[in-house]
């Protein structure tokens, strides 16, 4: 039996709420997205660039994130502008993953040493919306946004702040993150890790970490 896991820390996007960057290129730029290759391709040079990362961490803001990758990669400024503003309402939640955390939800009220946290690189804007859109967010015992702090994963100093803000013991805490590199740093720091690939997979992994109340 592994022992007790008592902090269980989500990721946002790809785990919780929908985040699909193909879909938003094919949207807002049909002619730069004529393969999958090409659709890739300039996902990644939009959401993989430093100047996203800078969003992130909220020291740009959607007009600057807008007008210098539009500048960087060619693009019609409007139309990256109008990708950027409708982001918000592209992450959806996805059901079977709140479905498995109200049975966290649950679990906490028989099982008290459980706390429910989140740890997510989000734009600060994209983040009010979340909070106002989406009651199922107070189930959590609290977390943190990026834009919010201006640190980001995978950097060490954000799982810091985060263990400091809630006291949380790295041994008793894990963190479900849908890219490997975030787990990666989280477990250096003596987290448990899981990489999420689908709801199912998630609470297979999880239920070793839960003693004596195994979720349904």
């Amino acid at each position: 039996m592994r022992s007790p896991v008592h902090n269980v820390v989500f990721d946002f996007g790809a785990v919780l709420f929908t985040w699909q960057p193909g879909v938003l290129i094919k949207t807002h730029f049909p002619e730069h997205a004529a393969t999958p290759e090409k659709t890739l391709a300039l996902a990644q040079a939009v959401f993989g660039h430093a100047d996203w990362h800078n969003f992130d961490r909220g020291v740009l803001s959607v007009d600057a994130v807008s007008q210098r990758t539009a500048a960087r990669l060619g693009l019609h400024e409007p139309a990256l502008l109008a990708l950027v503003e409708s982001i918000a309402e592209h992450l959806r939640p996805i059901h079977d993953s709140v479905a498995l955390l109200a049975e966290l939800r649950d679990l906490r009220q028989r099982q008290p040493a459980l706390r429910l946290y989140y740890l997510s690189n989000m734009p600060t804007p994209y983040a009010r919306v979340l909070e106002r859109k989406h009651a199922f967010l107070d189930w959590f015992d609290g977390g943190i946004f990026s834009g919010d702090v201006q640190r980001i994963k995978p950097e060490a100093e954000i799982y810091a702040l985060l263990e400091s803000r809630y006291a949380l013991e790295p041994s008793h805490t894990l963190f479900i993150d849908d890219l490997a590199a975030n787990v990666a740093c989280a477990e250096a720091r003596g987290w448990r890790g899981i990489r999420f690939e689908s709801a199912d997979q998630l609470r297979a992994e999880l239920l070793p970490y839960i003693t004596h109340h195994p979720l349904a």
